[in-house]
């Protein structure tokens, strides 16, 4: 193999020991396209450092404890156990189908962590960061539970608005305590909470104040999250409440009887405990190295980066670092957060069928469209991005289909046909070949600073200039003369390692295309360092559609599989005896929606033929509905207003289009329309006489 004299080999970094993690999904429901922003991120970064051959460890987990998961276990008539390790099957069957490469994904409900929540716990005790006292809280009289803040909604006591959750804001982004709330009802049942009595830990966040203001000033965090936590400052910092009552599903906090570790607590140790998972499988990993006592000496090499969405920014820059500092642990070496995704311009949205899970997506589009969007908006700031699915569309066919990969079909035809797959003997352009080259410290100090989309940017420049050199130079007009034969195999030689270039720099963000390039290109590695060379008297495979383009239909698909997942979802949960006894009625009227959407609901004129009751339930009954020459089964959480005898005979209104519904107690075929004051009692809708069971009504 001969190669061109005057290219050059980058030379290499020093070798970096990296530990990253992406903040935790929470084991009570799907992966969604918010998710997935921020994983890609971390992905890529990820994908970038193994690249340039530094030891660069990803792990993550579930987040499996709290009070919704216990409830929902409930809801189902499961264990939380068996809860949880269903969703985390789903949840890394979702990952790994849009190629985020875990090194490990563990669970925050295990004996690691377990250890570790104990061990931090108890180390912050005996230094006097724990503090225990009696406090007031609030406590729903139905379900005698006391309420997390998140089971709580009411007005923000700071500006006014309606339906907040009794923590913080998301109008005007206030903190608040659950005691400060204006007008609170309880998500769970929909009562008016009372005050109750009941002994708390406490995490002295105070006690780390000047700690903190040195910290968040160091480098650690972006300017703009920097800034902000300043604010909090201002008022002060509080301590916090790290205990919930029973019951919850968590660990218990040691030395107490019915107190648990709230869930944010031992969330982020999940971090850790994943880390200790992976090391406990590898001799080579020490953990110490990377977060125990080794990481605190001042000579340590290792490096501690989370990824986090910036709804989580508090958790992570303040308490987190304290609750380290304390506990004698070493603290991240940077957060990186960054913002929220909208769909459409608009915040994802349930009601317009844009709240996207994962699975609808994987459907129906490959997930690589969707890596390359995200990499083509994210940046190092904290700004939204939004998903425009016509830019989308645009963006991937220009720049993938028809810039990066036209090259490689452009050329590769001729070198297959006519050069039996045999590049030339030397690069004909080195020159050229070396401007690829070089720009790739300039790309990786993008990858680096997370800057993803100026480095496709200068990428897709990058492809720009191979198609116009495959122009300029007509390889095809060359091809018909015997005499320019070998210049045609040169251009086309000369396409194929632009492309390899171009493949290796976007290599972190298209894994699974790199590697069907990597196939076509009959290479071993495709790593940052390897193209300081150019193949030249090289065999490639025959070339095979590396992308194809993004299709319409396959959109409207999605977002069709989305809108009726939604409603089949909502319907469900209003049918269940998830909500009793209705905090439906409690909550404000829901987004507005479009005409087109109401008209696709298929409300039918049903005759009840049987009603029974449903052995453990409270408030459902079993309804057999004649819908004219059909019948469906459906649980209608309308107990306590009939008996069943009453209802046997009689004319009501159902949702017949509705997907089926497996529920503890069976399935459920459709949904009855039925209304009634605070959740007590409802009652159906009973038509006139003269209707007919099947009829439409409109």
């Amino acid at each position: 193999m001969s190669t061109a004299s005057d290219t050059s080999t980058p030379a290499r970094p020093p070798r970096r020991k990296i530990l990253v993690t992406s903040a935790l999904p929470y084991a009570n429901g799907a992966i969604h396209l918010g998710h997935m922003v921020e994983h890609i991120q971390t992905d890529i970064w990820v994908r970038f450092q193994k690249m340039r051959g530094h030891q660069c460890l990803y792990v993550c987990a579930d987040d499996a404890h709290g009070t919704p998961i216990m409830l929902r276990a409930e809801r189902e008539g499961i264990t939380p156990e068996e809860l949880i390790a269903r969703v985390k099957e789903e949840h890394e069957a979702d990952f790994a189908d849009f190629g985020i490469g875990f090194d490990n994904y563990h669970t925050t409900h295990s004996e690691e962590n377990r250890e570790l929540a104990e061990n931090i716990y108890l180390r912050l005790k005996e230094s006097g960061h724990i503090a225990v006292r009696t406090i007031k809280q609030a406590y729903d009289p139905v379900k005698e539970m006391f309420l997390p803040d998140r089971f709580l909604k009411g007005e923000c006591p700071r500006c006014g608005a309606r339906d907040q959750y009794g923590d913080n804001c998301e109008a005007c982004g206030a903190t608040y305590s659950t005691a400060e709330l204006k007008n609170p009802v309880s998500v769970v049942s929909g009562a008016t909470p009372i005050e109750k009595e009941s002994e708390h830990h406490f995490f002295k966040l105070p006690n780390f104040e000047n700690m903190l203001r040195d910290w968040i000033r160091s480098g650690h965090l972006q300017p703009e999250v920097a800034n902000k936590l300043a604010e909090w400052f201002e008022s002060g910092l509080q301590e916090w409440d790290i205990s919930r009552d029973a019951p919850y599903f968590g660990f218990k906090i040691p030395g107490t009887e019915d107190k648990y570790f709230y869930v944010w607590l031992d969330a982020p140790m999940g971090y850790f405990a994943s880390f200790k998972n992976l090391c406990d499988k590898h001799d080579d990993l020490d953990f110490d190295a990377f977060l125990g006592k080794n990481s605190l000496d001042k000579d340590s090499d290792t490096e501690l980066y989370h990824f986090i969405g910036k709804d989580i920014i508090y958790f992570h820059a303040l308490f987190w670092p304290a609750i380290l500092h304390g506990a004698g642990l070493r603290t991240p070496t940077a957060i990186f957060a960054h913002g929220f995704l909208t769909v459409g311009g608009q915040k994802m949205s349930k009601s317009r069928g844009t709240f996207i899970n994962a699975r609808a997506y994987l459907d129906h589009l490959n997930p690589e469209y969707l890596r390359y969007y995200f990499a083509a908006k994210l940046s190092s700031r904290i700004d939204d991005i939004d998903l425009s699915f016509d830019d989308f569309s645009a963006r991937v066919n220009s720049d993938l289909v028809g810039k990066v990969v036209n090259i490689a079909s452009r050329c590769a035809g001729y070198i297959s046909k006519k050069c039996n797959g045999q590049l030339s003997a030397t690069c004909s352009e080195p020159a050229l070949y070396q401007r690829f080259v070089d720009t790739g410290e300039q790309i990786a100090a993008l990858y680096e600073q997370r800057e993803f989309s100026h480095a496709m940017r200068e990428i897709m420049a990058l492809a720009d200039i191979a198609n116009q050199y495959i122009d300029e130079q007509k390889p095809w007009l060359l091809a018909k003369s015997e005499d320019t034969t070998q210049q045609a195999q040169d251009v086309y030689s000369t396409g194929i390692n632009l492309f390899r270039v171009l493949m290796t720099w976007l290599k972190p963000v298209l894994p699974e295309m790199a590697c069907e390039a990597q196939d076509f290109l009959n290479i071993d590695t495709m790593d940052w360092h390897d193209c300081g060379q150019p193949l030249s008297d090289h065999r490639i495979d025959r070339f095979k559609p590396l992308m194809t383009r993004v299709e319409q239909e396959k959109i409207d698909a999605m977002l069709a599989q989305t809108r009726n997942e939604l409603a089949a979802h909502t319907s469900a949960e209003r049918s269940t005896e998830a909500t009793e006894p209705g905090p439906l009625q409690a909550d404000p009227i829901a987004d507005t929606i479009a005409f087109d959407d109401f008209a696709r609901i298929d409300l039918r004129i049903v005759r009840i033929k049987k009603a029974e009751h449903v052995d453990g339930a409270k408030k459902l009954l079993r309804l057999t509905l004649d819908l004219g020459g059909e019948t469906r089964n459906v649980f209608a959480g309308i107990k306590s207003a009939y008996a069943p005898e009453d209802l046997e005979g009689k004319l009501t209104v159902m949702v017949a289009n509705l997907a089926p519904r497996k529920m503890r107690f069976g399935v459920s075929e459709g949904m009855v329309l039925a209304a009634g004051p605070d959740g007590e009692e409802l009652w159906i809708l009973h038509p006139d006489d003269g209707a007919q069971p099947g009829m439409r009504v409109k």
